[in-house]
C-alpha cells in the first residue's frame, strides 16, 4: 500500500459537481492499493496514519497525531500511485490491485481508521473526482507498507 498523506486546514471531494466527501482540521490520504497488499497492510497503514505525528504542539515542533488533535481523514483512493514511467513516458499499472480487491481493501483502510476513533471521509471509488485540498505547511508525506 502507498499513501500520499497532506495535512490541512480543510478539504473537499466532488463528483460530476456535487460535493461527496469534506472535512477540516485533519490529514487527506491519497491510497494506491499494490497488487500484493491484504488486509494487514490495510490495518498497518491506517494506524500508521492515525498515530503519525505531524502536527505542531505547544512549542511548534511536529509532534501530534490525528487523535491528539481530534482531526479527520478525507480518504480518496488513488491507483495512479502505482504509475511507473521507468519504460517510456506512458505510465504503467501493473502493480496496481485489480479494482475489486483494491476497492476492498480502500474500504478496509477506512473501516480500520474509524475503529482507531478517526472520523473519515470518502471519496467515490473509480470516479473521476476534484479533490480540493487545503494544505497546512505544507505538510506532505509519502507512506508504503
Amino acid at each position: 500500500m502507498r499513501a500520499v498523506v497532506q495535512r490541512v486546514t480543510k478539504a473537499a471531494v466532488y463528483v460530476n459537481g456535487e460535493e461527496v466527501g469534506r472535512i477540516g482540521r485533519g490529514l487527506v490520504v491519497l491510497l494506491a492499493v499494490h497488487r500484493e497488499d491484504t488486509d494487514s497492510q490495510a490495518r498497518q497503514m491506517a494506524e500508521k496514519v492515525a498515530h503519525l505525528r505531524i502536527f505542531d504542539d505547544a512549542e511548534g515542533k511536529l509532534n501530534l497525531s490525528l487523535l491528539d488533535v481530534g482531526g479527520e481523514v478525507l480518504s480518496i483512493s488513488q491507483f495512479t500511485l502505482y504509475g511507473d514511467t521507468s519504460r517510456g513516458r506512458r505510465p504503467s499499472f501493473i502493480s496496481a490491485a485489480p479494482p475489486e480487491v483494491a476497492e476492498a481493501l480502500y474500504r478496509s483502510f477506512n473501516d480500520h481508521l474509524r475503529k482507531e476513533g478517526i472520523a473519515v471521509s470518502e471519496g467515490q471509488f473509480r470516479a473521476r473526482m476534484l479533490v480540493e485540498i487545503h494544505n497546512d505547511g505544507p505538510v506532505t508525506l509519502i507512506l508504503e507498507t
